[in-house]
């Protein structure tokens, strides 16, 4: 397949594929030849953001945080929905301590976090 060979290549497929956008929808068939060159240009695209744009894996603290935010509790409030004290809790926001068997099962329960995430793989 072709590839992106730089930024302005790059930039040229996004908008390119913006314009494509009002032209494809559900109701066009698979082989409509706008719809064909978007999914070639999204292929392009994404193979060029998977080695320019990496996205890292998240760190547990920052989902905790985000967890805390879409839910409105403090730290010592997920301290305590956790059964653990607020020093673990800090020592767990802060890299300091790695969860058990225990808070990783209720860290994946209780927040609504991917067990990938807890256990770093």
């Amino acid at each position: 397949m072709a590839q992106l060979k730089n930024e302005a290549a790059y930039r040229a497929a996004l908008k390119r594929i913006d314009e494509l956008l009002p032209l494809t929808g559900d109701e066009v068939p698979d082989d409509d030849p706008n719809m064909l060159e978007m999914d070639m240009l999204c292929d392009m695209v994404e193979e060029y953001e998977d080695i320019h744009y990496p996205i890292g894996k998240p760190e547990l603290a920052d989902v905790i945080k985000l967890r805390m935010f879409e839910r409105n509790l403090t730290q010592s409030a997920v301290a305590k929905l956790l059964g653990i004290s607020p020093s673990r809790m800090s020592e767990l926001m802060h890299g300091k301590l790695e969860p058990s068997y225990r808070l990783s099962r209720d860290l994946c329960i209780k927040l609504n976090i991917e067990p990938s995430v807890v256990l770093n793989v």
